[in-house]
């Protein structure tokens, strides 16, 4: 038996993979604060839920940071707004990720993240609190 595909068949067959590659070709927006305060709660909640279950504190951050990274990289091509224009490589996603799961872990389940940890974070948000404000911009 022979299909025939006349051209408002292949059209309608080609359609979804247009569809799908079309998005591909726009330049994908940066990461934006309300996205990236998601992403964090994402991976704060898969730090608490992989500790739970006994996962190793260190191997939880390491797969939430991961997974929160792949998806700057591939939903915003690893750009995030408060940071700048610039792409950031997967190594800086990572790294950030990281240390946004882990803050985020310390907020959410603070009991789940170990000890020495939590003194880390809570030693680097008081120092943090105490650098004066960067001085406004001249106009």
């Amino acid at each position: 038996m022979r299909v025939r595909l006349n051209a408002g068949r292949l059209g309608l067959l080609l359609l979804p993979l247009l569809l799908w590659v079309a998005p591909l070709s726009a330049q994908a927006a940066p990461a934006s604060e309300a996205d990236m305060s998601l992403y964090t709660r994402i991976a704060a909640l898969n730090v608490c839920i992989a500790r739970a279950a006994g996962t190793d504190f260190d191997k939880a951050v390491a797969i939430a940071g991961e997974t929160i990274a792949q998806v700057i990289q591939g939903q915003h091509e690893g750009r995030i707004a408060q940071v700048g224009p610039k792409a950031l490589s997967m190594d800086e996603l990572r790294r950030g990720s990281i240390n946004s799961a882990v803050l985020g872990a310390v907020e959410v389940c603070p009991t789940e993240v170990p000890a020495d940890v939590r003194k880390k974070v809570d030693e680097a948000i008081k120092t943090r609190g105490a650098q004066p404000a960067a001085p406004a911009k001249k106009r």
